[in-house]
């Protein structure tokens, strides 16, 4: 078949298997090139398929040689429609750790279910005894609670609405946008779905089975960004769940500390993601962010700052601690010099000088990319194999 992208609203309906490969290939030669860094040797990444989770996983595996299981929730092809970007991705990873002798499995399946976490702990007993890490890296619209209610997560502002600019990146036009605020049932399910509740869960029943090394570490991922973005994510429904994220960790450290265990919470740079992508204000945000880092040679994406994140924050000694469990990678975004130039784009940016004041073709770039296409040394033109396999799923 001859993939093309095709875009719904702020999602690619396709995905390209040939590009997904080269994506994940890239990262690859990537965190090698920059050298050996340390990490857990036994790792479990629960979201491991795209974006943070993925550059996470590949770090771990090809720069500290771990071994790496990874919990994704991902579509194969039916023959007739692309796997998702998430299954092509973990195909690849699979595929170039097995050439390089690491260890490497995935499990697929909804990872807030009972079911998954004892799929997982059982594969970590049998293959692996216990694990030294655990990466929390999901980024979900909803969950299937335990008693078999589903609450769904908003992004929406809390106390009053808020009006500020927003870009249809498509239309590449600016316009303004009014954020409705969320009612506090809305802000509450918010909280499950995105909080630390799940998080807690996994690592309460891992404690339970006995497969965490005493002195593990376990790091989830926030983003918190500058007074610009503040009613739309700080202040909002989502970010009441990354708060309840941060007080996680200090509850995590605090309970399993009979065993060592280590919280963290990775405040992260803001990026291209799908999940960012459906955030009013955030696009025309980070389009801005590009044009004004990119020059200044401070621009990231996920596997830069996943590298620079074990290397220099999570496992350097001493370690890097904004407080007693908060990790910032969001440092160089939130550089005054940098954060100064996006406030005066900010104020001035229109529809007819969007291209001059923001990198809308990166934003595009970048997008393209988490679904396999854009990418160097790969023929858009060529008819490819869709229905690809992963070698630990059968």
């Amino acid at each position: 078949m001859i993939v093309e992208p095709k875009i719904r609203g702020f999602i690619c309906t396709t995905a390209h298997a040939e590009g997904c490969r080269e994506n994940v290939k890239n990262q690859i030669e990537y965190v090698k090139a920059k050298g050996k860094v340390a990490s857990g040797k036994k790792v479990l990444v629960i979201g491991a398929s795209t974006g943070y989770g993925l550059a996470s996983r590949i770090t771990a595996a090809f720069a500290g040689g771990a071994a790496t299981i990874g919990v994704m929730f991902e579509k194969p092809s039916n023959g007739k429609k692309t796997a998702s970007a998430g299954w092509y991705n973990t195909a690849a990873f699979e595929e170039f750790a097995a050439k390089e002798g690491l260890y490497a499995k995935s499990i697929n399946g909804d990872a807030f279910s009972k079911d998954i976490k004892e799929q997982v702990i059982n594969l970590i007993k049998e293959d692996l005894g216990k694990v030294d890490l655990v990466v929390y890296s999901l980024a979900a619209p909803r969950r299937t609670m335990p008693d078999g209610e589903t609450v769904s997560s908003v992004l929406k502002t809390t106390g009053e609405a808020y009006t500020n600019k927003t870009v249809d990146v498509a239309n590449r036009t600016v316009m303004p946008v009014t954020i409705e605020p969320a009612t506090e049932k809305e802000i509450e399910d918010t909280v499950k779905v995105m909080g630390g509740e799940d998080w807690k869960d996994w690592i309460s029943a891992m404690k339970e089975a006995d497969v965490l090394a005493d002195g593990a570490v376990t790091m989830a991922y926030s983003y918190i960004g500058p007074e610009l973005t503040h009613p739309m994510y700080y202040n909002g429904s989502i970010g009441a769940a990354k708060a309840h994220l941060y007080n996680t960790a200090k509850e995590l450290t605090k309970e399993f500390a009979e065993i060592g265990l280590s919280a963290y919470v990775s405040v992260n740079k803001a990026l291209v993601t799908q999940a960012s992508s459906a955030i009013p204000i955030v696009p025309l945000y980070t389009a801005i962010l590009y044009k004004v880092m990119k020059p200044l040679g401070l621009h990231e994406g996920c596997i830069e700052q996943m590298h620079r994140l074990f290397k220099d924050k999570l496992y350097s000694e001493p370690k890097v601690l904004a407080d007693d469990c908060l990790l910032r990678v969001d440092d160089w975004e939130l550089k005054d010099e940098v954060q100064q130039k996006v406030s005066e784009a900010w104020e001035k940016i229109s529809t007819e000088n969007l291209d001059e004041l923001a990198d809308v073709d990166g934003y595009w770039d970048e997008f393209y990319n988490m679904f396999g296409f854009g990418c160097e040394n790969v023929d858009y033109d060529k008819d490819i194999e869709i229905d690809i396999k992963i070698p630990s799923i059968v």
